[in-house]
C-alpha cells in the first residue's frame, strides 16, 4: 500500500505503508506526518505488489486545522444501517451522508454505532405502510456476528455505499464505537441469553472480535494503551479554537443493573475520567468538545434496568451518575466545555444548569444530540433531572422505528468563525436546518 502526495508546485512525496493480506481483512494504514497546517491535500493512495506494479487506486484529500485563524466546520452523527434499514439502492443508498458532506466540513465525527453487528439485513423489509423496503445484501449481513469474519463483513458493507465513500474521500474521519459494533447495550462480563448467539455467547469474546474489525476498518492509529496497544478515548486538537475529546463509554463499562445503585459505578471509568478532567484543564483551545457514545440525561431502558448514564431518578447522584458528578466538579472553572452525542436515533438540545438540578457544584453547558444516520429513528426518552436539564429542542420520530425513507436521519453541523464564535445546527436526512444555537466565547 502507497500514498503519493502533491504538495506546492505540484511535488509529490510518495510513502510507502503495511502489506495489505487477509489477515487484515485487506485493509492498511499509512501514517501521515508533518503535514503542513491549514491547507488543502491532496492524496492518491494504490495497492503495490511485490514486484512494484500497481493495482487500483484512489485519490482522495483533505484540510489540516489553520493554528492561525482557526475557523472551521465539523459534522457528527451516530447510527449506520441500523434496525435492518441498509443501503437501499431505490433511494439511493445513505443518502445523508451525501447530505453531510455537501456542508463541506473539515471533519466528522462518527459518535458510534458505526455498525450494527447485531442487526440481521434482509433483502427486503415491508414497512407497516405496505411499502417494500430493499435492501443490498451480502452473506455476512445475514446474521448475528459471531465471528471475527462477520464482524469485518458489517464494515466491509457498510463501504459498499457510494455516498459513505464520497464523504470518507473528501473528509477527515474522527471514529468512536458503541453498543453495536458488538451487541446491543453490552457490557464486559457479560454472557448473552439471547438464542441468536449460538456459537458465541461471551461478551468479552464477542467484543475482541468487534475492536478487531473496528480497528482495521476506521481511520484510526495505535495509541498507548497498555492492555492491547489500541486506545479509543484521546484528545483530537484542531488548532487554536477547538480541541475534541473522544470517549469510550463501553470498555470500562460497569453492567447494566436495576434498581438505583447507591454506590459509585462506572461508564467513563477511573483511569478515563481522571484523563479527561486532566486534559480539559489542561487545554488552550476556545471550544473543547466532548464527543461521547452515550447522552448524559436521557433516560435509555436496558430491559428492567438502565443502559444510560441517567437511573430515572431525578435525585442526587447515584451509580453511574456520581462518576459524571465528579468529573463535572473537578472542569467547573473549564471553559468552552460542548457535549455532543448521538445513540438514542432522534436529535435534541440539552441546557444543563445547577439552578434546575439536585447536584449543583458545576457550571452550566449545552449537550447536542443528533442521529440516527442510516437507521430506524425513535423517541424522545424521558429525561433524568438530576443535572439539570431542559430541553430546547427535539425532532424525534413519527411512529417507533420509522425507516428512513420517512426522512428522519439526523445530523450536527458545528462551525466556528474566526472569533470563536460557534454556531450550531441540527439537520435532518436533506440537510435542512432544524435548530441553530449560537454560542459566544468566554473572554
Amino acid at each position: 500500500m502507497v500514498a503519493t502526495l502533491t504538495g506546492r508546485g505540484r511535488s509529490r512525496r510518495t510513502i510507502r505503508g503495511p502489506w495489505v493480506t487477509p489477515g487484515t481483512d485487506h485493509t492498511g494504514k499509512i501514517d501521515l506526518r508533518l503535514l503542513a497546517p491549514g491547507r488543502r491535500h491532496e492524496i492518491e493512495v494504490a495497492f503495490e505488489d511485490e514486484h512494484g506494479r500497481r493495482g487500483e487506486s484512489a485519490d482522495l484529500s483533505f484540510t489540516t486545522a489553520d493554528r492561525g485563524r482557526g475557523s472551521q466546520s465539523f459534522v457528527w452523527t451516530g447510527d449506520t444501517a441500523g434496525q435492518g434499514w441498509g443501503i437501499n439502492p431505490d433511494l439511493g443508498g445513505y443518502v445523508a451522508y451525501r447530505a453531510m458532506h455537501a456542508t463541506r466540513p473539515d471533519f466528522f465525527i462518527h459518535c458510534g454505532d458505526t455498525i450494527y453487528a447485531d442487526g440481521p439485513i434482509e433483502a427486503s423489509v415491508t414497512v407497516p405502510d405496505g411499502q417494500v423496503w430493499r435492501n443490498l445484501v451480502i452473506p455476512e449481513v445475514s446474521d448475528v456476528a459471531q465471528t471475527l469474519a462477520e464482524f469485518r463483513g458489517r464494515h466491509r458493507y457498510n463501504h459498499l455505499d457510494g455516498n459513505l465513500r464520497a464523504m470518507y474521500a473528501d473528509v477527515p474521519v474522527i471514529a468512536q464505537w458503541d453498543d453495536h459494533e458488538t451487541t446491543n447495550n453490552w457490557y464486559p462480563g457479560e454472557v448473552l441469553e439471547d438464542p441468536r448467539y449460538d456459537r458465541e455467547r461471551r461478551v468479552d469474546v464477542l467484543a475482541r472480535y468487534a475492536k478487531r474489525a473496528w480497528w482495521e476498518w476506521q481511520p484510526i492509529s495505535n495509541g498507548q494503551d497498555r492492555r492491547d496497544g489500541q486506545r479509543i478515548h484521546r484528545r483530537v486538537s484542531r488548532g487554536r479554537h477547538l480541541d475534541v475529546f473522544c470517549l469510550d463509554m463501553r470498555t470500562f463499562k460497569d453492567p447494566n443493573t436495576p434498581g438505583l445503585e447507591q454506590r459509585r459505578t462506572s461508564l467513563i471509568g477511573d483511569e478515563q475520567v481522571r484523563w479527561l478532567a486532566r486534559e480539559l484543564k489542561r487545554s488552550t483551545a476556545t471550544w473543547k468538545v466532548i464527543s461521547a457514545d452515550l447522552p448524559l440525561g436521557i433516560v435509555v431502558p436496558d430491559g428492567d434496568a438502565q443502559e444510560s448514564l441517567a437511573n430515572a431518578d431525578d435525585g442526587a447522584p447515584l451509580g453511574k451518575e456520581i462518576e459524571l458528578a465528579w468529573l463535572l466538579r473537578e472542569i467547573k472553572h473549564v471553559p468552552g466545555v460542548v457535549w455532543i452525542t448521538a445513540d438514542v436515533h432522534y436529535c435534541a438540545a440539552h441546557h444543563y444548569s445547577p439552578e434546575r438540578a439536585a447536584f449543583t457544584d458545576f457550571a452550566p453547558f449545552w449537550e447536542f444530540v443528533a442521529g440516527p444516520i442510516n437507521a430506524g429513528t425513535f423517541g424522545p426518552n424521558e429525561m433524568d433531572g438530576t443535572f439539570g436539564p431542559r430541553v430546547d429542542f427535539v425532532k424525534s420520530a413519527d411512529h417507533p422505528n420509522q425507516s428512513p425513507r420517512g426522512g428522519n436521519q439526523f445530523f450536527g453541523h458545528a462551525d466556528i468563525a474566526d472569533d470563536g464564535t460557534l454556531t450550531v445546527t441540527l439537520r435532518d436526512a436533506q440537510g435542512t436546518v432544524l435548530y441553530t444555537r449560537e454560542l459566544s466565547p468566554e473572554r
